[in-house]
């Protein structure tokens, strides 16, 4: 069983401490005192294998604690771990003086102290067979003083293969401060042979802080008699590379028992430093960016705070999370993902200086700690300068990609008081920020609290919609310009959300990607849309083609043919009833698996068509690629038509190029004549729009599609207007 002694006044501590020392290992035991004398009674009888002690306490300090557990005999040499919060050189100098292993410093990182505590445990161990095998040779030079000239030369030979062979530099010292014996390990570490070091200052090659504080434990030892307790230090070699050591002295004794010589062994744990090095260092910073992680960040804010306490000052969190980055995932894979985000990583640090820190906390959220704050419109300032660095196009493997931030920001002390308040409050500012569209930024009020309760509310709801069937799709007819019939219709996605009525889709689609909703969404809006569109064939009407949208989610993480072919199956609908509209970044960023999903899509005689077309980046080699039907004609243009030259040129541009390609072309947004009349002279035959009906609920559909079958077997009804204003 392993014994750790814990001493610290604050009950607290002793608790924390506790927990972590019990997590070095399964063979621990643990025993904690809140005063250093009750620790040592208990260590007058009990030999324990570590201390670890608080340096300022009321009843007596951490040094003078350690100094009275060496007075002990059979505690000389445990390690004694002293915590401090001070960083003056002279507090651990005068712990080193009276027989400190090691520090750690106050706060304490729980990764450190378990790594620590392991550390030195396991180099007492090593401590201890290196103090036999001390013993062992401390009597093989007893022995061979009585032997012969001759035989005390071989012996000394063979004692020096023997300590050759040690893992570890040994040398032994006389009175006078001479090398009187050192391996070769050490003689090799100075960059010289043992022969040139014996006779000579034995610390005569080491710089001269080394020198002085070797000379002074030396002189220790010889006053003594006794064996000073491992320590550590950090030595650079004749090269000036950085090596660690654990370090012991211990007296060599005569036959009378007198001390003639002091043995320095150093044995070197710069492996171990490193690999406790890189754990702290993973614990803290993010592996894609190398930049400080959530956990950094809070011990961070945490020490601003403390710091700021003492000042007056301030200080900014901004909390930043890109718009859309989703999209750019899911069309162009995490690989492109992962290298923006690199990207922006170094984008962001140039945006710092002096004690500022930026921080990841996963995915596409980041963190700017913005020190040495003087007012709110600073904070503001540096988070509109953030904005446009992440506006700035980014060049990722030969593409130019676009995208933007929402950013919120929270400032100390107004809006909390310790780092989980802070964080929380940047976060609701961020979110408002993303309620606002997003590229924009926000300074946290109350009343953001409010908000995210709701989108918290939103989010629960939402994953009980499909099951509690409150999902609904409405549908839009889609014109054919020459004879005003209708020739399709875009199912579009509703949401009857209880107490709050029809919602439309921007309100929740983005949440639903968010929280991972979309698939199953995405897979009810197609069965949806199959099934009313049987249900009209059954009915009799002449049913025209159904578009629906596809995300670009559905494509990277679904078998979308397959599941087309299942819905028309299930339904057993024609395949030349269904369409399905795609937006141009599958088009631009799609995969070769993309392509041939869309292949064997328009293969089983499903349709398919570019929404929005003419807002994004495509070319006429990715419409030939993908071999699309349809190409949508986006509202922007439609609307602006009449006013704005450009918008004129593009849609020309377009109905000429789906002339060329042979494509049908459907105008959207389509709300006056003037713009029907406009649109026939273009040569484009099919629109969309609140001119000839706003979306609607599909039993009111079904009333358009019933008009104009009687008005096809030669009947004309009573003009009936179902939210349209052309008669059919």
């Amino acid at each position: 069983m392993t014994t750790i002694v814990i001493v610290d006044d604050r009950a607290i501590n002793r608790s924390i401490f506790e927990k972590l020392a019990l997590a070095v290992g399964a063979s621990v035991k643990v025993q904690c005192f809140a005063s250093p004398f009750d620790a040592l009674a208990f260590m007058e009888s009990t030999v324990p294998d570590l201390i670890i002690t608080d340096y300022s306490m009321p009843e007596m300090d951490g040094a003078e604690l350690t100094q009275k557990v060496r007075a002990l005999d059979h505690c000389s040499d445990v390690p004694v771990v002293v915590i401090t919060v001070f960083t003056d050189r002279s507090f651990r100098i005068r712990a080193l003086e009276a027989g400190a292993t090691d520090f750690l410093q106050s706060p304490v990182d729980h990764n450190e102290f378990v790594s620590r505590a392991r550390n030195l445990l396991a180099l007492r161990e090593e401590q201890n067979a290196v103090k036999r095998h001390a013993r062992f040779l401390e009597q093989e030079l007893v022995n061979v003083e009585l032997q012969r000239k001759e035989a005390l030369r071989d012996s000394r030979e063979r004692l020096a293969q023997v300590i050759d062979s040690v893992p570890a530099m040994i040398m032994t010292c006389t009175l006078d401060g001479l090398c009187a014996f050192t391996n070769a390990a050490w003689a090799n570490f100075l960059n010289s042979t043992t022969a040139e070091l014996i006779g000579q200052d034995a610390y005569g090659k080491f710089d001269k802080f080394t020198q002085e504080s070797n000379r002074r434990l030396d002189r220790k030892v010889f006053i003594t008699g006794r064996a000073l307790p491992p320590y550590e230090i950090e030595q650079r070699n004749h090269a000036g590379d950085v090596f660690h050591f654990i370090v012991t002295k211990s007296p060599l004794l005569d036959a009378a028992g007198n001390t003639t010589h002091v043995v320095t062994t150093a044995t070197d744990i710069s492996d171990r430093k490193r690999a406790e090095a890189h754990l702290l260092h993973i614990a803290h910073h993010d592996a894609l960016t190398g930049l400080p992680n959530r956990t950094m960040l809070g011990d961070r804010i945490d020490e601003e705070i403390f710091q700021c306490r003492n000042s007056g000052r301030g200080f900014a969190l901004h909390f930043l999370d890109l718009d859309r980055f989703k999209s750019i995932n899911d069309a162009l894979g995490h690989r492109i993902g992962d290298r923006l985000l690199e990207v922006l990583a170094e984008r962001l640090l140039r945006c710092v200086d002096g004690s500022d820190l930026v921080a990841r906390l996963g995915g596409d959220e980041f963190a700017i700690l913005q020190t040495d704050l003087k007012s709110s419109e600073e904070a503001l300032r540096f988070a509109q300068h953030l904005v446009s660095v992440v506006e700035e196009t980014f060049l990722i493997s030969g593409r130019e990609l676009q995208t933007s931030a929402s950013v919120g920001i929270t400032k100390y002390p107004e809006d909390g008081l310790n780092s989980e308040e802070l964080l929380r409050c940047a976060d609701m500012a961020m979110y408002q920020s993303k309620a606002d569209g997003g590229n924009t930024f926000h300074l946290f009020s109350s009343k953001m609290d409010h908000h995210v309760k709701e989108t918290i509310a939103l989010e629960n709801e939402l994953r009980n919609a499909i099951e509690q069937d409150q999902l609904e799709l409405f549908y839009q007819p889609q014109i054919n310009l020459e004879n005003n019939e209708i020739v399709g219709a875009e199912a579009l996605l509703r949401w009857n959300r209880p107490d709050y009525g029809v919602v439309a889709p921007n309100v929740f689609l983005g949440t639903a990607e968010e929280v991972g909703l979309i698939l199953p969404i995405g897979e009810w809006v197609i069965f949806a849309a199959c099934k009313q569109a049987k249900k009209w064939m059954d009915m009799g009407l002449d049913t025209p083609r159904i578009a629906i949208n596809i995300s670009p989610t559905q494509f990277r993480k679904q078998d979308v043919p397959q599941l087309l072919k299942d819905a028309l199956v299930s339904c057993s609908l024609p395949p030349e009833k269904l369409e399905i509209e795609i937006t141009e970044n599958i088009v631009l960023h799609g995969s070769e698996a993309t392509v041939r999903d869309l292949r064997v899509i328009r293969e089983m005689g499903i349709a398919v068509s570019i929404d929005d077309f003419g807002t994004g980046y495509s070319s006429l080699a990715y419409l030939s690629r993908y071999s699309v039907d349809c190409l949508k004609i986006d509202r922007c243009f439609t609307r602006d038509m009449m006013t704005d030259p450009n918008s004129t040129v593009i849609i020309k541009a377009i109905v000429g190029l789906g002339a060329s390609l042979d494509l049908s072309i459907i105008a959207e947004g389509v709300e006056t004549r003037e713009q029907v009349d406009y649109l026939k002279d273009a040569g484009c035959e099919l629109a969309q729009g609140y001119l000839f009906g706003k979306p609607v609920p599909a039993q009111e559909f079904s009333l358009l599609l019933e008009q104009q079958s009687l008005k096809a077997q030669g009947q004309y009804p009573q003009k009936v207007l179902v939210g349209a204003e052309i008669e059919l």
